[in-house]
């Protein structure tokens, strides 16, 4: 990666004043031509009128947050918050240190747009300079794309200051955002900016049309993915470090259909299956062994899916294997079937629950009957079962996740949400207390669900989830 010749405020300035003035020189002009709209600008109008409407008289203000730096000079791959990208409609890198404010029925996105050429930020610049990071977008082009008014960044402090009282922040998108917005009230009052923040969360759990289409999009390159890895088992296998192979080419197919991974993929294999949040995935795969596969593509617009499959390496489950399998599809077959509008969200886990607090008491492992277990004073079946069945999906991978409790996990299901339906059954190496033929399994099994006025729909149903079908995929994508 190159340096910029301004990366240290100790170096005399490296460009000389013909230097300075030949580099600006004989640009072809920029194009008239304005870039349509985005995708889900036909879609924020409605979103943000209805925040505005949640909060009449107060000016709401939602930044899209900094860049932030990765080491000494260079930066992560920007997203913006998720607030920011849900009412303004842009995805992917857009927009660093971008502020959206609202209030009432006037809408307004301030933002860095690109500099002159003549002006040493086109060249010398490695954060925003057009020579450095590309060229940036001016406000006429911004506006063109998201359907509002769009004003320079400068702007910003002095709007706010008029704003004075009526403002409300995101406040742990961009602190120097936050600052500014504190000043200007002259108070350090947040209550009500936590209510702006649960509000934003909240809005989310009904996904509208557009929203449905783009989790449509990313479960099915999701699908892509999960197939490139199932092809390249055997040179997984046959490297060495498999598990960081596996993660590189669903990690490939993300870049490539999507803007990237909506999460760090999980790819373990045998015991490391039984470490819910393995993303070290510098282990090997071997015959015999399972790969327990937790992964999404982010597309552009920033939707994830959120998908887990669990497939023999060589091709076939033991039979150990297989009956842990079939246990956990039992109780996710459960889970989905309480997917249905007026449900408790807490319906889907108790569902599943069930299915696997009766498979440990069929093994012996429970120190009670399976009834006490799931009883409130109980809880031992969460030894081997330790999370959540389900979580809201939809711009982050754990939406909504700033609601109230009483609206998420004391919550209804209602016709137009997205919930995961992910148990699993882990059995570490060292629990003593399982039989040792089923010591070292780690299972998991996650579809992305749509709540609807009827049946549930299984968006990431094109992924088997049988174990014959996960078998007869495998050797057919391996053929």
């Amino acid at each position: 990666m190159t340096e910029s010749p301004d990366a240290s405020s100790n170096r005399r300035d490296p460009y000389s004043e013909a230097f300075k003035k030949f580099i600006v020189a004989d640009w072809a002009p920029y194009s008239d031509d304005l870039p349509e709209r985005l995708p889900a600008a036909d879609h924020t109008p409605a979103r943000r009128e209805k925040l505005a409407a949640e909060f009449p008289g107060k000016t709401l203000v939602i930044p899209a947050g900094p860049l932030k730096v990765r080491s000494n000079d260079t930066d992560y791959r920007f997203r913006p918050h998720t607030a920011f990208a849900y009412y303004t409609g842009l995805g992917e890198d857009r927009e660093p240190d971008a502020v959206l404010v609202i209030r009432d029925e006037q809408s307004t996105l301030f933002f860095r747009p690109r500099a002159p050429r003549t002006d040493r930020e086109f060249y010398a610049d490695p954060r925003y300079g057009e020579v450095w990071v590309g060229q940036r977008d001016s406000l006429e082009e911004l506006q063109s794309a998201v359907g509002f008014e769009c004003r320079a960044i400068s702007e910003l402090p002095s709007v706010l200051s008029e704003a004075g009282q009526s403002l409300l922040v995101i406040r742990e998108a961009d602190p120097s955002v936050t600052a500014i917005v504190d000043e200007a009230r002259g108070d350090q009052t947040t209550a009500l900016d936590g209510d702006l923040e649960r509000c934003v969360s909240e809005a989310r759990f009904i996904k509208d049309d557009f929203e449905v289409a783009e989790m449509r999009r990313a479960c099915d390159a999701t699908r892509t993915g999960f197939e490139a890895v199932a092809r390249e088992l055997p040179n997984a296998v046959a490297n060495g470090r498999g598990e960081r192979w596996v993660e590189g080419i669903f990690g490939l197919h993300a870049r490539h259909l999507g803007n990237a991974v909506g999460y760090d993929t999980i790819s373990a294999g045998g015991d490391h299956a039984n470490t819910l949040h393995w993303i070290r995935n510098d282990g090997d795969l071997r015959d015999g062994d399972l790969l327990l596969l937790d992964a999404g593509v982010e597309v552009n617009s920033l939707y994830t899916a959120d998908i887990t499959r669990t497939m023999p390496v060589g091709g076939t489950f033991s039979e150990p294997q297989r009956r842990v399998y079939d246990a956990v599809l039992a109780a996710q077959t459960a889970g989905i079937e309480a997917c249905r509008d007026g449900n408790l969200f807490a319906d889907v886990h108790r569902a599943a629950i069930t299915v696997l607090a009766h498979f440990f008491e069929e093994l012996g492992i429970l120190p009670c009957t399976a009834e006490e277990s799931l009883a409130e004073e109980g809880g031992f079946h969460r030894r081997w079962m330790v999370h959540g069945t389900s979580h809201h999906l939809g711009l982050d991978v754990h939406d909504c996740a700033r609601a109230k409790m009483e609206n998420y996990r004391l919550g209804t299901l209602h016709s137009g949400m997205i919930i995961t339906v992910e148990p699993g059954i882990y059995f570490k190496s060292t629990d003593l207390l399982v039989p040792e033929e089923y010591r070292g399994i780690g299972i998991r099994i996650e579809d992305d669900i749509l709540i609807t006025d009827g049946d549930p729909v299984n968006l990431s149903e094109a992924l088997p989830r049988e174990a014959e079908a996960v078998e007869a995929w495998l050797a057919d994508l391996q053929k």
